[in-house]
């Protein structure tokens, strides 16, 4: 499977058409209606959240909080597939500095972001959608995808060279996500019963992927129609995203329900993806989300991408499979799994649920 170099159609740009001023959206961008998001005044989920983690007692020195804090992050995978961590080690500053940078860069002149404009071969740079199907239906949403690691395929005249400090800012966020994907990995595998570095081992120990989508979502005269992110699980081992604290707009599948997900001050929310589905032998399932937009207020968020290595072939740990519980998926490195997904674009839990070995 080869991925082509350009896209299928002309790209248009998410944010001239929300500046355009028009009170209607392009047909495009029309989802179909069941599909489009329900605005309710209230719902019996409004005082559901997912599980807030003050990551703090990983390192206490009262046993009994240490204790209770792994706990709390194995149910969380187990049961939602997302948390918020708070006390995550990164700086208030940092958090929002990298949020107001980015927000920076998409006001910056279209002709400054249209040189960084991305293609499908490899999608770094400016871009306006996900997926290669002719005349899919678009969200509504620009974003700005980078590669960190691994250090070959890091180029920082990839990254926009405006605001003048975005790279460094980029680049000091980066290593305190790394740092954080580590310890988690750690958490999850002891949590799973396995060796504490097992899970890193399997992603390539430091070798591993590590990459940034950026997410613009402008202001949309018809919130009602549209998403800006399609329902998806995400390709790779752990996202972590910085929200935008000012204005709501993840949903998590619960069940048959969309939990709207209310951001802890300065929290970055962590979420497992169908690598960790495969290599826990869906004992930790990754979750679909979606996002919704805003008529009154543009959207900033982060999603950092923990991945494993790209041509490391991916399978449960065979410490989860027995009679009881076969192995569920077969083996395949991350590239074919996120080419296979590249090319179709957000399926809900469609692909990593297509892998499943028959029994």
């Amino acid at each position: 499977m080869v991925c082509p170099r350009d896209w299928p159609e002309p790209v248009v740009r998410v944010q001239s058409l929300s500046e355009s001023g028009k009170p209607v959206i392009p047909d495009r961008y029309i989802k179909p209606p069941p599909d489009r998001p329900v605005f309710n005044s209230s719902s019996p989920d409004d005082d559901i959240n997912i599980p807030v983690i003050d990551l703090a007692g990983l390192t206490s020195d009262d046993l009994t909080l240490r204790e209770s804090t792994f706990k709390e992050i194995s149910a969380a995978c187990r049961e939602w597939g997302f948390f918020q961590v708070i006390n995550h080690g990164l700086k208030a500053e940092l958090v929002d500095g990298v949020r107001d940078i980015w927000r920076e860069f998409f006001h910056e002149p279209m002709e400054v972001k249209q040189q960084y404009a991305n293609s499908p071969k490899t999608y770094e740079g400016y871009g306006s959608r996900l997926g290669l199907e002719k005349g899919a239906i678009l969200d509504w949403s620009d974003y700005y995808f980078l590669h960190y690691l691994p250090p070959p395929i890091k180029d920082h005249n990839r990254w926009p060279a405006q605001p003048s400090s975005l790279r460094e800012i980029v680049e000091e966020y980066s290593k305190e996500i790394v740092r954080l994907g580590k310890v988690l990995l750690e958490v999850f595998s002891i949590n799973l019963g396995l060796k504490h570095d097992y899970l890193q081992k399997a992603f390539g120990g430091d070798d591993i992927g590590a990459c940034l989508r950026v997410n613009f979502y402008p202001k949309c005269p018809q919130p009602d129609l549209t998403l800006g992110l399609s329902p998806h699980s995400d390709p790779g081992g752990i996202t972590f995203l910085l929200p935008d604290e000012n204005v709501s707009g993840l949903q998590v599948r619960r069940g048959d329900q969309w939990v709207t997900v209310k951001p802890a001050p300065h929290a970055i929310i962590a979420n497992i993806g169908d690598q960790i589905q495969v290599l826990s032998n869906a004992i930790y399932k990754s979750v679909e989300h979606r996002v919704i937009v805003n008529s009154d207020k543009e959207r900033v968020s982060l999603a950092y991408f923990y991945n494993p290595k790209s041509d490391l072939l991916i399978h449960p740990a065979s410490e989860l499979v027995t009679e009881e519980t076969p192995a569920l998926y077969p083996s395949m490195t991350f590239d074919e799994y996120r080419l296979f997904i590249r090319t179709r674009g957000p399926q809900g839990k469609s692909q990593v649920e297509s892998l499943k070995s028959p029994r």
